[in-house]
């Protein structure tokens, strides 16, 4: 886990100069495409898939704050799987097949080392959900999830009909970032991670940060290279600074 981690430390810099090409980013030069849809629930399941094979197939007792959290990761995975796709405006649009097995590979290991330790190492007691770590933990997670799906809402109104053409987001925290939705998306898994406690749940959050924030920063880039219009007061993830 320790290396694991210090990967997405090492690969969070060289993100900023190569943007995965899917998307408003996407180039056919990356190899051979597949439907965005479908490539987006195939390698978003694998997670929810991975994180159950390993938790469910182990004989242990498990603990009520093991069952909680895994229910959680089984919440955002099936959102982001079978309900966040078939919402999108994406009916034409492709994603390399690179990518997705790219992601496919990410999320075996973080979704299994996490239900590996969930499955066969834990040890939580009752007394945990009282612990301020999980208390403020869930809080971030709540918190997080409610900007992240509002977010994806906005985006997904902001295209009413068929209406594939991007538009300038305006409203709530569009009005100061580019991409609330990966900012509510990044405290979310932090919530995780600090509810959790361990080092799979930590190398999940530093993993969900070495790709968004490289990716809001180009999105960032593509809103104001695309429209001469875009609010100049806005950064990309963090209001005044980034």
């Amino acid at each position: 886990m320790y290396v694991w981690i210090g990967l997405s430390l090492v690969i969070l810099p060289i993100q900023f100069s190569i943007t995965a090409p899917y998307g408003r980013h996407y180039k056919s030069s990356w190899g051979a495409g597949m439907s965005n849809r479908w490539g987006w629930v195939i390698m978003e399941a694998v997670s929810i898939l991975m994180l159950s094979l390993l938790f469910l197939s182990s004989g242990k007792i498990k603990s009520d704050f093991a069952w909680f959290a895994y229910y959680l990761w089984s919440l955002h995975y099936l959102y982001r799987s079978f309900i966040f796709p078939f919402r999108t405006r994406t009916k034409y649009k492709k994603i390399p097949i690179s990518i997705v097995a790219s992601a496919i590979f990410f999320n075996v290991i973080n979704a299994g080392t996490n239900g590996y330790f969930l499955g066969y190492l834990e040890n939580y007691t009752n007394d945990w959900f009282t612990d301020i770590r999980f208390i403020i933990g869930l809080i971030l997670f709540i918190f997080g999830a409610t900007i992240h799906i509002i977010s994806d809402n906005y985006l997904i109104q902001l295209r009413k009909g068929s209406s594939s053409e991007y538009k300038i987001p305006r409203g709530g925290l569009f009005e100061y970032i580019s991409c609330p939705n990966h900012l509510g998306e990044m405290i979310e898994w932090i919530g995780f991670a600090l509810m959790c406690w361990n080092l799979p749940a930590l190398g999940f959050a530093s993993w969900t940060m070495a790709n968004l924030i490289p990716r809001a920063w180009s999105h960032h880039k593509w809103y104001k290279k695309e429209f001469s219009d875009y609010p100049s007061n806005r950064k990309a993830l963090i209001p005044g600074i980034l």
